[in-house]
């Protein structure tokens, strides 16, 4: 049965579907034009397709919409959306907005939700708005109370966009993978951005930061006060924190560095010594390190732990002592998939694989990536000029070199 009145949060992630009942796509946000003297009106919805794409669905090519789904007529614009001047999105910039409740002396409450209603002339209008009071004094970890409220009785406060209340739009991506969410962020406004970037806790934060593009981590770094972005450089992986550091004036870079862990700043050093695209300057520091005399056991013990990324964990490396970087002299690798084959107790010496080449710290990336691909490896040993090793070059850590700047939010024409 086809709703006439629906909430624009709900609608977020249901599946849009062709008359043959085809899924081909999900929404990701409503698009509203705002009118001088009436309610704004539902223009269409910003749809995602296969490959990631964003278009645009015009609110006419719609022919019902229903619990968790939006029927279309079959007809979809595969041009990638362009927001126009007068649109303005729901979920990425209504909610969370502030307005005046002219019943009420005016005093003000944040839009949580808000319904559209088609009227007789076949347009979706927003009607309703579900929003939240400020919290009381009295009860300060209390949130405030919520209330429905129509169009004609609220005024929106849009002149200082810096004062929209983020939760609502933390709430609505909290539980999206980091990449997930570097692909929501990129297509926020940018004050959207930076107050979504405030709310997020410090560990959040810095994974959001490691997947997102340079420009991107540049804005939001340089917003943060000293001691946070210290803090959040603290948590993301050696190698990401140098390379958005390079980026940063020598000033800040020092500034940052000095408030940083003793540890983490020393490796992040180490890595800025490197050109940015050659192995040292893309390796992480942390690989796996055991000696030949561990056993099987003692590996998989090593990259069971949780902290360690999926990546690094597909292979130990083996050297002499120290078993850190920059390590004793390089002797071989051991891969995930070997040590799955033998015994607990058998030692890691005799499961050498002592052919893969390592690669040196000043190898360009064009070499690295000829040497992942020929020899279908996920991670390359990196080592200084007495073979001691320093680090690894993970196919992650080349990956985003081989893709366009905007391939987050942009894929290519078909």
């Amino acid at each position: 049965m086809s709703a006439t009145r629906v909430f624009v949060a709900r609608l977020v992630g249901c599946g849009v579907f062709d008359p043959q009942g085809d899924r081909v796509g999900k929404v990701v946000d409503v698009l509203m034009a705002y009118r001088k003297t009436v309610a704004p009106r539902a223009t269409g919805f910003i749809i995602e397709i296969s490959g990631r794409r964003r278009v645009f669905l015009p609110i006419t090519r719609v022919t019902a919409i229903a619990p968790g789904q939006v029927i279309t007529n079959g007809l979809i614009d595969l041009r990638r959306f362009s927001q126009r001047g007068q649109e303005v999105r729901a979920i990425a910039e209504i909610l969370g907005r502030k307005v005046t409740l002219l019943a009420d002396n005016k005093k003000f409450a944040t839009i949580e939700d808000f319904a559209i209603e088609k009227n007789k002339r076949g347009e979706w209008i927003q009607t309703e708005l579900f929003v939240r009071r400020p919290k009381s004094t009295a009860l300060p970890f209390a949130k405030g109370p919520t209330e429905f409220v129509l169009w004609q009785d609220v005024a929106e406060k849009q002149e200082d966009p810096q004062d929209q209340d983020a939760q609502q739009l933390l709430s609505a991506v909290q539980d999206l993978r980091p990449a997930d969410l570097a692909t929501a962020v990129m297509d926020l406004p940018e004050d959207r951005m930076l107050a979504l970037a405030e709310e997020l806790d410090d560990e959040r934060l810095a994974d959001l930061l490691e997947e997102l593009p340079e420009d991107e981590q540049l804005e939001i770094i340089n917003d943060l006060e000293d001691e946070r972005a210290a803090e959040v450089l603290d948590l993301m992986g050696p190698d990401d924190a140098a390379d958005l550091m390079a980026n940063l004036s020598a000033e800040r870079a020092e500034v940052l560095l000095e408030l940083m862990d003793d540890a983490e700043a020393e490796d992040i050093r180490q890595l800025l010594k490197y050109e940015p695209y050659t192995a040292g300057g893309l390796m992480t520091p942390e690989p796996i390190i055991c000696a030949a005399d561990a056993t099987v056991a003692e590996a998989l013990a090593l990259i069971r732990r949780r902290e360690v990324e999926p990546v690094l964990a597909a292979q130990v490396f083996v050297t002499m002592p120290p078993y850190e970087t920059p390590a004793g002299r390089y002797l071989g690798v051991v891969h995930f998939q070997k040590l799955l084959r033998y015994p607990p107790s058998e030692r890691l010496g005799t499961l050498l694989d002592s052919e893969q080449e390592a690669i040196d710290a000043h190898t360009p990336i064009g070499q690295i990536h000829r040497d992942l691909a020929t020899y279908d490896l996920v991670a390359l040993p990196v080592i200084d000029s007495e073979r001691h090793l320093i680090g690894a070059v993970t196919v992650d850590d080349v990956l985003d070199h081989l893709l366009p700047d905007d391939w987050r939010s942009e894929e290519e024409e078909s």
